[in-house]
């Protein structure tokens, strides 16, 4: 059996593209995957179908609900604002939101939003139903008028929170949503036209989210979630109050994106990118902050994303992570070197400023298998390395292919 990917690649990736080839090889949904090379694309493939069925297959166009990878580039925004004067991570969020200041929050600052440290992890208690979740502007009121709960100081993955909370302090400081903010802050800089927050612009496809497995629907029930937010933090709670939104969870989660997560906008989750796309954001986290000719941001600011790392067992994930500024590192210490944000499928952004080297992957399967989805930087990254070297070694860019058959 042969596996069609198609696009291209540079010689020296041939093993990243056959491994790549061979995850679709089963029929188990489709996917991209892009590489770039100091913000020269390198590697732009897919492969496999993008509908439930199986019958329509990955185009060039198609996009993926990228789930937690939105958390990237909601911080990507805020750093923007931040190059601009506009915001210091280290004022206190109601200086730029007032009505935040309620409940003893006053002190809490952008930064310990963007370490998930601020103490605003759990949703269990601000969304009383998926409905809502799915309006913005209610959860960031809600927000604003909480108290800190327990983990306050400590890291503790603001699953779904971050996102509104980041969208609440760019709205206060520009007056436009999180939705417009990805188009002027990301989309025109770079001149992207298959990445938004939500709903996407034609001809851009969205695929169907495929559970070949059946373990994730099975796993994120409803009363499963529910039962799990009494537990103490230490069992499970914590996790449990990050991610439930209220009845009907599960079902927004494992359906089709089109019907629930589309049309609003959940900055923390319902970001919509080809791999081309989100890989080429990453381009400039990977360099000088540049891609080509096209600034993202400055190269102070990009240097800053690359500090300090710090491993810390996060008390929501239960996995020791280095938080810095909206980013994450391998919670494998040198494993895949570099920094971006991982998703719940496992669709990735991820810079490594070492190698100038940078890997946007998306794709529709959730993840049934578990370990190997959500793991898949762990392997991926390291493979584009392993290609970026071997380039080198073949003396730079050579010709490309399309449609190329992969065993399987």
């Amino acid at each position: 059996m042969h596996t069609v990917v198609s696009g291209y690649s540079d010689r020296g990736y041939e093993r990243l593209t056959k491994v790549f080839g061979r995850v679709w090889s089963g029929g188990l949904g489709g996917g991209a995957l892009a590489v770039f090379d100091n913000g020269v694309p390198v590697v732009d493939i897919w492969c496999g179908n993008r509908d439930a069925r199986g019958e329509q297959p990955w185009t060039e166009s198609t996009a993926a609900v990228i789930y937690s990878a939105s958390k990237g580039l909601s911080s990507i925004v805020i750093h923007r604002l931040a190059d601009r004067g506009l915001i210091d991570y280290d004022n206190p969020v109601a200086e730029y939101w007032p009505d935040f200041a309620a409940e003893g929050k006053s002190d809490i600052t952008v930064r310990q939003v963007l370490s998930h440290t601020a103490g605003l992890s759990a949703l269990s208690g601000m969304s009383r139903s998926v409905h809502d979740a799915l309006d913005h502007e209610l959860m960031q009121r809600r927000l604003a008028s909480s108290r800190r709960d327990e983990l306050a100081g400590k890291p503790a993955y603001h699953a779904l929170t971050i996102g509104w909370l980041l969208a609440g302090i760019a709205k206060h400081v520009t007056g436009k949503d999180m939705r417009t903010l990805y188009q002027d802050e990301l989309c025109a800089p770079l001149g992207l036209t298959q990445l938004s927050l939500g709903t996407p612009r034609p001809p851009v496809q969205v695929a169907d989210y495929v559970d070949p497995r059946r373990v994730f629907t099975a796993v994120a029930r409803d009363n499963l979630l529910a039962r799990g937010t009494r537990f103490p933090a230490a069992l499970g709670g914590a996790s449990c109050r990050a991610l439930y939104m209220g009845p009907g969870t599960a079902r927004m989660v494992a359906t089709s994106p089109e019907k629930y997560l589309t049309g609003t906008q959940m900055p923390a989750a319902n970001a919509i990118s080809t791999a081309r796309d989100l890989g080429r954001v990453y381009a400039a986290l990977a360099t000088d902050g540049r891609v080509g000719a096209d600034r993202l941001l400055s190269a102070e600011r990009v240097r800053m994303f690359d500090g300090e790392r710090r491993w810390q067992r996060d008390r929501v994930i239960g996995l020791p992570m280095s938080w810095n500024l909206g980013f994450h590192r391998s919670p494998v210490p040198g494993l895949a070197p570099g920094f971006g944000h991982v998703g719940l499928s496992g669709c990735f952004g991820w810079a490594d400023v070492n190698s100038g080297l940078s890997v946007g992957f998306v794709h529709n399967r959730l993840p049934s298998t578990l370990v190997g989805d959500l793991g898949a930087f762990l392997w991926l990254v390291p493979l584009a390395l392993r290609g970026q070297r071997a380039a080198r070694r073949l003396g730079g860019p050579g010709a490309t292919a399309t449609d190329m058959p992969v065993a399987s």
